[in-house]
């Protein structure tokens, strides 16, 4: 009888057995930014795999296209490497960090519970008698919704900031110029590592084929997002400024804004949940699946009850939808720092440093 004391690599170790090995082969030189970046390098310390780790889209190009996945000895998975990589950086970073660990791991039972729960502490503040005003605000009044969203807002932004902090530390990040900053909105704008070196697509759904659908449906739910807080900034604008508080009519800014964001919202949070239940959860972090399918849901959910809410104005449906459309919102923001839409913090934070490098090498 034998016993197996091989040693279980952490996913840092794991990664950075794999990143070795293509940095050997260098077949996928031509692919996203991932691979220059680890091309310049000879060897990797844990901040260079978590750059690395927040450069990689998750595209699944290199799988399909490199020679040593199973059965090959090597067994290389450099997406399911650096996706867990990226997770446990995620705990590691988030302030503080126990949330998001139990995000991860419950994301989707953690996030119904959150909804229903604060949709219900709104219903009930509505039985309370706070409404003043007119629209929405008949049924909770403005300074309520101020009280509630105005530290719902703020609290994950500080959360953010120290998160990235900390991920601009290990990284080895250095007082950021304008032109890395411009490099990497650009690149981020544009989703350029979305297409996996292939002007087809990526090939996260359908395998070894090409897909743009899940680049469309990212630019559908970044540009919904946008439009929806172009919206909401707007009204903050007319109501403080110049003293036009809500509601408003349908050609005004908020909702020439709002109503395409929530439809841009839902429709790519959607298709970005289809393509999820497609795509092979073992070319990605495993654990964390029911944390990001979290996220994606509460995006939709955030357009979509807002969208109905909309359309149920002056109906009897509007408190019951306006409190599960606050609770799904208020649900958004507090678990957007540990929720997969971090990922946007710290990709244009790789994205920044990747620009750094380029230029210092270049």
């Amino acid at each position: 009888m034998s016993l197996d004391i091989t040693p279980t690599l952490t996913a840092t170790e794991e990664a950075r057995r794999q990143v070795e090995i293509c940095n050997a082969c260098r077949y996928c030189e031509g692919y996203c930014a991932v691979f220059p970046a680890a091309f310049a390098e000879r060897s990797f310390s844990d901040g260079d795999i978590t750059q690395l780790a927040s450069l990689c889209h998750n595209c699944r190009g290199c799988y399909y296209a490199c020679q040593y996945t199973e059965p090959h000895e090597f067994a290389l998975n450099l997406p399911a490497a650096l996706a867990e990589v990226r997770v446990e950086s995620w705990a590691r970073f988030a302030w503080p960090g126990a949330f998001a660990r139990l995000f991860q791991t419950h994301g989707v039972a953690l996030a119904a519970a959150l909804v229903l729960g604060t949709a219900l502490i709104f219903a009930a503040i509505r039985l309370l008698g706070t409404g003043a005003g007119d629209g929405f605000y008949a049924y909770l009044s403005h300074s309520a919704m101020v009280a509630i969203f105005a530290p719902a807002f703020l609290f994950p932004l500080l959360a953010l900031a120290m998160g990235v902090r900390r991920y601009w530390h290990e990284v080895g990040g250095t007082a950021v110029t304008l032109a890395d900053l411009r490099a990497a909105l650009i690149d981020a704008g544009r989703m350029r590592n979305l297409s996996g070196g292939a002007a087809e697509g990526c090939n996260y759904e359908k395998g070894d084929r090409y897909s743009v659908a899940r680049k469309h449906a990212h630019h559908a739910v970044v540009w919904g997002f946008l439009l929806c807080f172009a919206s909401t900034s707007s009204g903050t604008i007319l109501h403080y400024v110049l003293d036009m508080p809500a509601p408003y009519p349908f050609f005004s800014l908020p909702k020439l804004l709002g109503v395409p964001g929530g439809i841009l919202l839902t429709l790519g949070a959607a298709g970005l949940a289809m393509l999820k239940l497609r795509a092979d959860p073992a070319l990605g972090a495993v654990a964390a699946w029911g944390g990001e399918m979290a996220f994606v849901i509460l995006l939709g959910l955030t357009g979509l009850t807002g969208l109905a809410l909309y359309a149920a104005t002056g109906t009897g449906l509007v408190a019951p939808l306006l409190a599960l459309h606050l609770g799904t919102v208020l649900a958004f923001f507090v678990t957007l720092p540990y929720s997969k839409m971090a990922h946007a913090t710290y990709r244009l934070a790789a994205l920044t440093r990747d620009a750094q490098l380029k230029r210092r090498a270049g």
